[in-house]
Formats: structure tokens, sequence, C-alpha cells
């Protein structure tokens, strides 16, 4: 049987009240879950430098040896692999025990990247408190610095600067209404397209169009549903309808 956008539209429509029911409370209870089950990351990071490219030709002035640079530059790969090892992490941990943490979570925590083409090195932390990841990034680059020198027999690392603590730091997850806006959407996508579905299910009789169609058969009459307004107004056309079952009249005597 077709069915045209306007019969869509009065299903809807009639239904209107069950879809704006189930998307509020979807919504909401997303909107709570959401909200209790946020929880801010911070991060923290510290800067350092692989440098030691400047020597002394024979008349003693400083020049820059810009082989060494291509030196430190190869490097900074086996650098940031170091640094998230246990050879470097099991000294953190066993230096800082105040930090309470492991040699692998420490390893989840901590990521070390460098940008192309520069002598530069970052160590960064993220963490649920603010002050304990600036801990955990300034930790790191202090053992690097001192354990490099046993481990690749080279001293040309200088930390640049360290983390500090911010009194305002702002997570590098901020709240999201994404998960908010979509439960919405797919909520009233599949109330929509629910309705229309029962209504489909729905054998029964409505209009005589669908009884002309089933009995194949013209229909002799119609009787229209009288409205509330219409009997409001047959009411009031009648006076004697509006007398009360078993009232009496009454005549008033003068003295």
């Amino acid at each position: 049987m077709e069915i045209n956008l306007k019969e869509y539209l009065m299903i809807i429509k009639k239904r209107m009240w069950l879809i704006i029911g189930c998307v509020l409370a979807v919504t909401i209870l997303t909107a709570m879950y959401t909200t209790s089950h946020y929880q801010p990351i911070y991060q923290a990071s510290t800067k350092l430098i692989v440098n030691k490219t400047v020597e002394q030709d024979q008349s003693g002035k400083e020049q820059i040896d810009y082989g060494a640079i291509g030196v430190n530059l190869a490097l900074m790969n086996t650098f940031k692999e170091i640094i998230r090892t246990p050879a470097i992490m099991d000294k953190v941990v066993q230096r800082f025990p105040d930090l309470n943490v492991s040699t692998d979570q420490l390893i989840s925590i901590v990521n070390v990247s460098n940008l192309n083409e520069t002598q530069v090195m970052t160590i960064s932390a993220r963490h649920f408190s603010h002050e304990k990841a600036v801990k955990i990034a300034n930790a790191v680059s202090d053992v690097f610095q001192t354990e490099i020198p046993k481990i690749m027999k080279v001293d040309n690392v200088t930390i640049l600067n360290r983390a500090k603590s911010q009194d305002n730091p702002i997570p590098i997850n901020q709240k999201s209404n994404q998960y908010i806006i979509l439960s919405f959407i797919v909520t009233l996508a599949a109330m929509v397209g629910l309705i229309l579905l029962l209504d489909a299910l729905d054998d029964t009789l409505k209009t005589d169009k669908d009884i002309r169609e089933i009995f194949e058969s013209p229909t002799l009459a119609y009787i229209p549903k009288a409205k509330e307004r219409d009997k409001e107004l047959r009411t009031n056309r009648n006076p004697k309808s509006r007398k009360k079952t078993g009232e009496t009249p009454y005549a008033k005597t003068i003295h």
C-alpha cells in the first residue's frame, strides 16, 4: 500500500509525545553518564638539547663542528628509545619513590618527541594530576641526563627548560558534547523509524479507503466522528438538554 509524505508526517505527529519523551530521556542519561565519568588528563613537558657541536681550532677560537651536528641528529632516535626503556625508568622509580608509579606505568605515561631536523627533544608526561605530571617529566629528564653518559659514553645532553606547575592548568581532554549530540541524533532517528515500522505492521482498517481496497466494494455511507466542539454547540442550541435529571419545578407563593 502506497503512502505519501503527508501520511508519514501525520503518523509521526500522532506519536510525537513518545518520540520526544524517549529522545529527552536518552539524551539526559547520556549527559549524566559523560559528566560523571569525565576525568581530566594533564600534560607537562621538558625540553632537552643534544649539543656539544662547538670545538676549538688550533688558534683557540670556537667553531661549529657540522659533522657533530649530523651525529647528534642521528642519535636522537636512539635517545628517544633509550628513555622509554627500563634502563632509565627503573632508575626513576628508585630515585623518586614519592611518585608511586611502576616502571610499566612510567613507560605508558611518558612520551618522547623531537622537531624535525633539530637537536631539541621533548619529554612529556600525562597524568590525572597536573602536579604529578610535572614531577614525572622533570624526574625522567634528570635521570636521563645523568644516565646517558654511562650508557652511550657521551655527555652531550642539556636541559633547556623544566616543567613548571600552573595555577589553573588546562586539561588536554576538555569536555566535549559530541556524545550527547550523537545520542540525540541516533535516538531521534531510531524512534522515527520505530514509529513508522509499527504503523507499517499495523494491519487494522483505519479509513474508508482501506475498507474499499480490502472488500473491493463501494462505501454506502460514512458517519464522521463528532468533535467535542460540535457537541457543545448542539447542547447550547437546545436549552431543554441543560435541565438536570430529577429536577422538579416549584411555585413561589405570594402572601
